[in-house]
């Protein structure tokens, strides 16, 4: 049984990603995660007795509490690990397209993209995975010594007693006020202020009393919510109680399925009763590739990181990247073109493997990666219109992540997601979550972007219970000893898999540790749009002016806001015997935390 295998696994190193200006150092164990609460929860399991995946299943859960942004019950993700025993593990929990989906669902009747019904209605949604996943990680790799019961409880005292928020959390529900005082269940649980003035605002808008602008500046001036205040959660709470108590039918099927299927019908959304029964996540194989001396595991189709990651590495490989200069004129030219020509095979070739051939093989092999460097000039730039995908071979067949590794070698990495901070602002009344924003993800027309630019076609045509393509890259790296000595993921779209990307060169190219490499500001190319975008601190005028010699194109000529950042990244890295954690400090407001035990 899986089970037995990692029976052994009792204590592991990660961090809480709050942001640490100082990489950490233990030896014991310590849990990481978007939340200080959560994490907690995570250690309180493992000081227990518990293993590494008792830990992630009550993080998980704790999570979909304390950052219903990006944790959470509505949305799905992948799970990448490496047992001490050398099992290699890659789960797709994805979500899936409903029975109803069709191609063409978010298209006008000219055949336009409609941006709002792709991201912010119900037919936005796909079923959700992260509950069946989770449990499923549970029922194969927990230690045995905890109920699913147990593992939920520190999550359903959270929701139902309440906790103080932070900086972050009190920001979000504000700035995504607009969108969730138009949803009752959202209006209710996100929305401060309660009274009737909330109501005569609305009806004054409806009523065409007030414009939009005015709308806003009014709304602006309802309370806002403060650090500390405390957060409550009662519906969600008997949600989690449904889940702890029944597993998979506490969720999938019921009274919590009927609450989902009943805001569908409400809100003319797709998802079925028998779509959530049905629903099942998968075990697939990774992606496996090798950088120097170096193995590299990540996740394949439905997720492209994986194999957009190692293709990348393939290309590199052949350049003296030891002696360039991180974020040098040199090294960020080199990079873009390599990121143009992975993300055009990304837009071709990549789709849910149950329903598409992915040429994987092809696609991370060393000769292919020779084949596509001959497209590119290392004098200047190769505008992303001359460049195609490469031709197929026949061969054989606001997103979250937390890092895992322990002082027996056990390793891990899961990302989940509801793809939008927020996911697509809807709460299932009566149950408390947010429904994701995924099937945005899928290709809704040829040579269409999606919400974060991607270009798709046939391969990641929606289809009814399809999964949709993917950025998310949890990715370890295995050293020439057969050790585990880095795992690392991101959150923040298709800029996940070209920061995992440069993380790792940081850290095996030009020996930084994951908390430098990850503190390092970083740029992203995608192919199309055909920018360069840069974090602040990335690049000086000087070196942005040599790279427009070369002919690249930037997408702000001037430094961008400060706010701006290219994903979220965390990981950990194990050197000379200690376990090295690191934690991105963007998009945060409340400085360096970090706990470990």
């Amino acid at each position: 049984m899986r089970k037995k295998s990692i029976i052994n696994i009792i204590l592991f190193l990660t961090m809480f990603i709050h942001g640490c200006g100082q990489p950490k150092k233990d030896t014991n164990g310590a849990v990481s995660s978007t939340s200080r609460i959560a994490s907690q929860v995570g250690i309180d399991i493992l000081k227990n007795g518990g293993n590494a995946f008792d830990a992630i299943v009550a993080t998980g859960f704790a999570l979909a509490v304390t950052s219903p942004s990006n944790g959470n019950l509505g949305g799905g993700g992948f799970l990448v690990a490496r047992t001490a025993e050398g099992e290699l593990i890659s789960l797709d929990f994805r979500e899936k397209a409903p029975k109803l989906s069709f191609e063409n669902m978010f298209l006008d009747k000219d055949g336009n993209y409609v941006r709002d019904l792709a991201l912010f209605s119900h037919i936005s949604s796909g079923v959700p995975g992260t509950v069946n996943g989770l449990i499923k990680i549970f029922n194969d790799y927990g230690s045995g010594k905890f109920t699913l019961n147990e593992l939920l409880q520190p999550a359903i005292d959270l929701a139902d007693d309440g906790f103080a928020i932070e900086p972050t959390a009190a920001r979000g529900f504000d700035t995504n006020k607009n969108h969730f005082i138009k949803d009752v269940g959202s209006k209710e649980i996100f929305i401060k202020n309660k009274d009737n003035v909330i109501t005569d605002l609305e009806n004054k808008f409806k009523n065409g009393e007030l414009n939009f602008k005015n709308y806003e500046i009014m709304l602006n001036e309802i309370d806002e919510w403060k650090t500390g205040d405390i957060f409550i959660q009662k519906d969600l709470a008997n949600t989690l109680r449904r889940i702890a108590k029944n597993g998979n039918k506490g969720f999938y099927e019921g009274k919590t399925a009927q609450y989902i299927v009943d805001e569908m019908k409400l809100n003319n959304g797709l998802m079925s009763y028998q779509d959530l029964k049905d629903y099942d996540s998968v075990y697939r194989k990774p992606v496996v590739g090798s950088y120097k001396d170096y193995t590299i595991v990540s996740m394949g189709p439905p997720s492209s990181g994986g194999v957009l990651l190692i293709q990348m590495l393939n290309m590199l490989e052949n350049f003296d990247i030891q002696n360039m200069e991180r974020n040098s004129t040199e090294f960020v030219h080199l990079l873009t073109e390599i990121q143009r020509l992975a993300y055009a095979d990304r837009a071709v070739h990549l789709g849910d493997p149950d329903f598409w051939s992915n040429p994987i093989n092809m696609l991370t092999s060393k000769d292919y990666a020779l084949e596509r460097l001959g497209l590119i000039s290392l004098e200047k730039a190769t505008p992303s219109t001359s460049i195609a995908a490469g031709t197929t071979k026949n061969e054989s067949v606001e997103t979250t992540h937390y890092s895992v590794m322990d002082k027996d070698g056990n390793t891990a990495g899961i990302t989940t997601t509801i793809n939008f901070s927020y996911g697509n602002k809807k709460i299932v009344d009566n149950a408390g979550f947010l429904l994701n924003n995924e099937m945005d993800d899928f290709s809704a027309k040829p040579n269409v972007p999606n919400a974060f630019g991607l270009i798709g076609g046939e391969a990641n045509a929606i289809q009814p219970y399809k999964r949709p393509l993917s950025s998310m890259s949890p990715t370890l790296v295995i050293d020439k000893n057969g050790q585990s000595i880095l795992t690392v993921g991101a959150a923040g779209g298709s800029r996940i898999i070209t920061a995992v990307l440069q993380i790792i060169i940081s850290v095996l190219d030009h020996d930084l540790n994951i908390q430098e490499a990850i503190d390092t500001p970083r740029t992203h190319s995608q192919w199309l749009p055909d920018f360069i975008f840069y974090e602040k601190g990335a690049l000086d005028q000087n070196k942005i002016d040599e790279l427009k010699l070369l002919n690249h194109a930037f997408y702000n000529d001037k430094n961008l806001p400060g706010n701006f950042y290219l994903a979220r990244t965390h990981g950990i890295q194990r050197k000379n015997g200690s376990f090295i954690s690191g934690a991105d400090k963007r998009g945060t407001q409340n400085g360096n935390e970090a706990i470990t035990y």
